[in-house]
């Protein structure tokens, strides 16, 4: 199977999107043959993973957005509580939830192996959630902060302006946040990330009215007012595991799952015509969301002499 972008693009997409990451200078310009030569077989340890989940690829592109989203993109989110280290893992919005830790560890535990002490792994979930081709180089984070993924990793039920507020906050801007909210386009949500938009959306009792009425019936079939926590529902009920435009149809049918996926469509004038936009262009979708992922994957990276190349994603050299 051809490298590509999580494995779950179709071959021409997937090559387009590869060429727009390797025109990227600053990761070009890190490409080396010992590299590029070892690091061909995680291509392989992705395919076979997603062949055997598909709901994987977008845990691993989350584990990337979740990792950036805190201290910059310095793999911070892998470390586990160890020593005076507090995991970013509990946090409110990653307990439970973020998931394929056990992929990165495979992958590092290969790329060790092959060229111990090279590969990051801030840089591998930048691999893992990209292409398996190119680097920046950056350095594993030797901490972790749990208050600030407690903070600054945008809630399903936040406003349009409070995760507009997020972003703009690492650099990122609202053509950005639209075209990375389509990764919404494929995994899965769980019963708590969307139970209040069926029966309590406003602290009143009532639900969320804006939410499509035959979707709504169908959610709190999965999702009850009471249990369920870890009942799942995909983000896309339409074209569940494929990479498309379709997120952005469904939030103009008002058929988005979760509400800050919805916000995007009701909130915001500029950011309701980037999701028509993207919904009648897939192709203009595809441009902009390669683009927009480069872009979070600089942000505040750790380079140089600031962090460390972990031999353990799990813990710091000397933890």
């Amino acid at each position: 199977m051809e490298p590509s972008y999580l494995l779950v693009f179709t071959p021409p997409h997937a090559r387009k999107l590869k060429r727009l990451w390797a025109n990227d200078k600053i990761m070009a310009k890190d490409r080396i043959g010992m590299w590029h030569s070892s690091l061909r077989p995680i291509s392989e340890v992705l395919a076979t993973t997603i062949a055997t989940e598909a709901r994987m690829a977008a845990s691993l592109m989350r584990l990337h957005y979740h990792d950036c989203f805190v201290q910059g993109c310095d793999g911070s989110l892998l470390l586990d509580s160890i020593g005076g280290i507090v995991s970013e893992k509990d946090s409110i919005f990653n307990g439970q939830s973020v998931r394929g830790f056990e992929v990165i560890d495979q992958i590092k535990a290969h790329l060790e192996k092959e060229c111990p002490g090279t590969v990051s792994c801030a840089d591998i979930l930048t691999l893992a959630a990209r292409d398996s081709s190119v680097l920046v180089r950056r350095k594993d984070s030797l901490n972790a902060s749990l208050s600030g993924s407690n903070s600054n990793i945008p809630a399903s039920n936040d406003s349009f302006e409070a995760v507009l507020t997020k972003f703009n906050r690492h650099g990122l801007d609202i053509t950005d946040l639209v075209a990375l909210s389509g990764s919404h386009t494929i995994g899965f949500a769980r019963c708590t990330s969307f139970r209040q938009r069926l029966y309590n959306q406003s602290g009143n009792g009532r639900p969320d009215m804006s939410l499509e009425e035959s979707l709504a019936a169908n959610l709190r079939q999965i999702c009850p007012i009471a249990g369920g926590d870890e009942n799942l529902s995909a983000l896309d009920m339409i074209t569940v595991a494929k990479f498309d435009n379709n997120y952005f149809m469904n939030l103009i049918k008002n058929m988005g799952l979760l509400y800050s996926d919805q916000v995007l469509f009701s909130g915001n004038d500029i950011s309701r015509e980037l999701v028509i936009t993207y919904a009648e262009d897939q192709e203009a979708f595809f441009q902009q969301f390669a683009e927009s992922m480069i872009k979070m994957g600089k942000i505040s990276p750790l380079m140089g002499s600031h962090g460390e190349i972990r031999k353990n994603c799990r813990k710091t050299n000397n933890p």
